[in-house]
């Protein structure tokens, strides 16, 4: 497959035209409200799945000519969801489960759709830059007021591990999406993303976080790689010395609570935390290996589960045992074997790996000046996922499901009309 190409754009920007004006400012309200709302409000995506909506069907036409700027990332990003679609069905049937199972995977229509509309409606990605700056803030003071409430983990509208995974993709946003001068702002959304993780407890987004500042560090230009090397190793120094040596800070990040569950595994007791994890893990590869083809059925990891003495009961909802009815595996690997056996493996592979190499083709041909831009923001926003979904099921959830489909989709499209606007106009690239 070749890389996609944005050298022929379908048709000159309509910028004259009021009707398409007026769209371009509904979608560029959208992309303010998507990271904006995802985790500061209750209605998470709501507001951006409407305007979404809303402009799709005043801009259809627009839609519709913008395939020639697509290009081959929209089939691609078709083919995907069409796949993620069709195996949960057949899952679902195999399983004789019901086909509300299937919402959060019918959710991948959205990438090929948000990429289109991106390519027709041109929104701006300050935009985006700014919703995330603003989801930032306030869900760190959402978190603050729940935790200093008497919470002990913030949870704000979802749970602490979803909103820890997803403050970290609006750090994601906030970084790559950048522009000049702006580096005073970024601090301070980076640092409001960091307390809401400390405030979540969430221990699972620390190698994402860890990667996003490394390559923070490598994207920004400066002369040497000496001085480049220095600032990245004062910037971990400080980090680890805040969350080592201050005690709030060293109870909110759990640090305490992981000692003492490994030693509990050391000693053959997995009643906590780590060891319900290691548990599940150990649950979903035998369960695997009885059905390697199939798996259990999308959305039926608890009938894994029920090789537990204690997850025995007539209905699973009848046990006392809250990890009999979690729901998911808080691994993605270990989800989609034992739901969907083999083929959820090459399925999830394709889900990161095909988007992953999407974005690495377009970051190559953005002609940015170093690592940053919608394209190198697709790259870590899929590498974050990827870490997440370590210890987290990350299409389980609906917020992280949705967010993953709809920002691939987005930065796809953002990085294709800006390769578009550089091949008409050469000089609009902006420094860092």
């Amino acid at each position: 497959m070749t890389p996609p190409s944005s050298a022929n754009p379908a048709a000159p920007l309509p910028s004259t035209q009021p009707h398409w004006q007026l769209l371009q400012r509904i979608a560029t309200l959208a992309l303010f409200v998507l990271p904006a709302a995802v985790i500061s409000t209750p209605v998470n995506l709501l507001p951006f799945g409407l305007l979404l909506l809303l402009s799709t069907v005043l801009g259809a036409g627009y839609l519709w000519r913008a395939r020639a700027l697509a290009g081959p990332a929209l089939p691609l990003l078709w083919a995907l969801a069409l796949a993620a679609i069709g195996l949960s069905v057949l899952s679902i049937w195999q399983a004789g489960l019901v086909l509300e199972d299937v919402d959060n995977r019918s959710r991948f229509l959205v990438m090929p759709w948000t990429l289109l509309w991106v390519c027709a409606l041109r929104p701006s990605m300050q935009a985006l830059w700014w919703g995330a700056l603003a989801g930032l803030l306030l869900t760190l003071a959402i978190a603050a007021y729940q935790v200093l409430g008497g919470l002990g983990r913030a949870e704000g509208f979802t749970n602490a591990i979803v909103l820890a995974d997803t403050a970290l993709v609006l750090m994601v946003l906030l970084v790559f999406c950048r522009q000049l001068g702006r580096w005073g702002l970024i601090g301070l959304g980076l640092a409001a993303g960091g307390g809401v993780i400390l405030l979540s407890g969430s221990r699972g987004v620390w190698p994402a976080l860890l990667v996003l500042l490394v390559a923070m560090a490598l994207s920004v230009p400066w002369k040497t790689g000496r001085f480049r090397a220095g600032a990245l190793f004062g910037l971990l120094l400080v980090a680890a010395t805040l969350v080592l040596s201050v005690p709030q800070l060293r109870e909110h990040t759990r640090l305490d609570e992981l000692r003492s569950d490994v030693e509990r595994i050391e000693r053959g007791d997995v009643d906590s935390s780590a060891g319900a994890r290691l548990e599940r893990l150990q649950i979903a590869w035998d369960a695997f290996l009885e059905r390697p083809l199939s798996g259990v059925g999308i959305g039926n990891f608890d009938a894994a589960m029920q090789r537990l003495p204690e997850c025995r009961l007539p209905m699973a909802a009848e046990s006392p045992e809250p990890r009999c009815h979690l729901g998911h595996a808080h691994n993605d690997l270990a989800e989609w074997a034992v739901t969907q056996g083999v083929p959820g493996v090459l399925l999830l592979l394709c889900v990161y790996g095909l988007p992953l190499w999407l974005f690495i083709h377009l970051h190559r041909r953005s002609g940015e000046n170093g690592f940053r831009g919608p394209a190198a923001a697709g790259v870590m926003l899929v590498v974050s996922y990827i870490l997440c979904g370590m210890t987290q099921s990350m299409f389980a959830h609906q917020i992280s499901a949705s967010t993953y489909t709809a920002l691939v989709g987005v930065l796809a499209g953002l990085s294709l009309v800006d390769h578009a606007q550089r091949a008409v106009a050469p000089g609009a690239a902006s420094s860092s």
